[in-house]
């Protein structure tokens, strides 16, 4: 993001009763939030924060014990979330869901819903192939690119 555009968001939300913008491009991602002074400070990512030195000596964590063997990583193509938001597998309580384990896919078929700010968001396969793997509980919340299916 060029700084002309930067300086033009922070005046926005100086002059605004916005208290706080959040924008992503492909360049990063810009946080601008408004401070109690009526002064916008703004915040780029990825941010490189000192290290803090601690006045107080900080006691030492035990040693973790020895990780379980990592679980099986899922064979075949990932849906992955297109957005963050609350994953649901069908349109309403009750509801049959979209797809289940073992059924055929096509490339375009809504597979499940992600709702955000109170928008229901229906997330269509960009595969055609066969449910091999739901990775997501109807009601979790998912993060941006996180896989919620795994189809073959």
């Amino acid at each position: 993001m060029d700084l002309r555009k930067l300086k033009t968001l922070i005046d926005l939300v100086s002059d605004s009763n916005v208290s706080e913008l959040e924008i992503t491009e492909a360049e990063g991602k810009v946080r601008i939030v408004k401070g109690g002074t009526g002064q916008a400070q703004h915040f780029a990512a990825p941010v490189a924060m000192p290290l803090a030195t601690a006045a107080v000596p900080v006691a030492q964590a035990a040693p973790a014990p020895a990780a379980p063997v990592a679980a099986e990583v899922p064979q075949g193509h990932k849906v992955k979330s297109p957005m963050v938001g609350t994953f649901y597998r069908a349109a309403s309580p009750g509801a049959k869901s979209f797809v289940e384990l073992g059924d055929s896919v096509k490339e375009g078929q809504t597979i499940c819903i992600i709702e955000a700010m109170k928008i229901l968001n229906e997330i269509e396969s960009d595969k055609t192939g066969i449910v091999k793997e739901i990775l997501c509980e109807n009601g979790q919340a998912v993060e941006y690119g996180q896989p919620l299916f795994v189809i073959e």
